[in-house]
């Protein structure tokens, strides 16, 4: 037990050095560097080294005790920005990932895009089954693969979110919903319990690079304060909150990805162990009464042998359930 506690202790203090100190002792060195130079010398090393001799011969650091103390200061000052911009990171991926509607109007301009996008793509395969239908060349302009992307560039469903990722996040639901009458968010926490260690790893690290993208974009908010100091800050500012952010959304569609593929996988095996009957092929009828059983509504499930054991659940008790019992 002794050996496992120091290998933990050992691994979170490395984590802990990886993710706060270093980048914090970067973001201290920068800020400093940032005072000395200012607005009006940029670029001037001279100056930058003689200030760094100056603070050097400073009187507190020509002791042991001096040293120490200014390597302690500089430590919590580093650990203090990794703190604030990992809660900058979490309130950027909030703002990402929000389910809320408040943003009324960016969410009704995306779907204006999206509609806008649906209605090239429709009229695109049109004029290519008629070309085919004749035997014609197919005219000029993008195929649908071109096409789709447009629509998948403003939402991979009809956006009902702010944002893109958001509304990414949230396709595999609506998908699931649509096509097996699934809840995905009620059935998850139990989804998670039967997926296999592998499958959780993977969903476990996307989640965690998402994490780490909107943290590398909180780590840009924090270098404003570098800019009021040096100009060239903003530069950096703006470059690493870009590049956070397009990072988040690579994370945000692999994660999305993950989670539908497990879903789709593993929901059969989830039934199966709660007693309902399926053949390890997810229908509608299945995941309407795997959600009303997670949600505490058995009692909408009909009895074996009420709907017929060869029905898939689109019609009948579960597809009337599916539409407004259990949900």
């Amino acid at each position: 037990m002794g050996g496992l506690l120091s290998e933990l202790g050992k691994q979170l203090a490395e984590r802990w050095m990886a993710l706060l100190v270093l980048p914090g002792a970067l973001f201290v060195a920068v800020l400093a560097s940032a005072h000395a130079l200012g607005h009006t010398h940029p670029f001037d090393a001279d100056r930058l080294a003689n200030r760094l001799d100056a603070w050097a011969a400073a009187p507190r650091l020509d002791t042991t005790g001096g040293l120490v103390l200014l390597l302690l200061a500089v430590l919590l000052a580093a650990a203090g920005a990794g703190l604030a911009a990992q809660a900058l990171g979490s309130a950027a991926e909030r703002a990402w990932l929000t389910t809320g509607t408040a943003p009324r109007r960016l969410t009704a301009r995306r779907l204006r895009r999206w509609e806008a996008a649906t209605r090239a793509y429709e009229a695109r395969r049109a004029e290519l089954a008629e070309a085919r239908a004749l035997g014609a060349p197919p005219p000029p302009g993008p195929g649908l693969a071109e096409a789709r992307a447009g629509i998948e560039a403003v939402a991979p469903e009809r956006p009902a979110r702010p944002t893109w990722m958001a509304d990414r996040l949230n396709a595999p639901a609506v998908r699931l919903d649509r096509e097996y009458d699934l809840d995905l968010a009620t059935v998850w926490p139990h989804l998670w319990l039967v997926l296999p260690d592998t499958t959780r790893a993977e969903l476990v690290a996307a989640r965690e690079a998402l994490t780490r993208s909107a943290t590398l974009a909180g780590w840009g908010a924090l270098y404003l304060a570098v800019a009021a100091l040096w100009w060239p800050g903003a530069l950096i500012a703006a470059v690493t909150v870009v590049t956070g952010w397009r990072r988040a959304r690579t994370a945000t569609d692999a994660y999305a990805l993950l989670i539908e593929a497990a879903a789709r996988l593993h929901t059969a095996e989830l039934a199966q162990q709660h007693g309902l009957f399926t053949d390890w092929r997810l229908t509608r009828r299945t995941g309407w009464q795997l959600t009303c059983l997670v949600q505490g509504q058995g009692h909408l499930i009909p009895l074996t042998g009420e709907d017929g054991d060869g029905d898939d659940g689109d019609d009948g008790d579960a597809g009337v359930g599916g539409g407004g019992g259990g949900r």
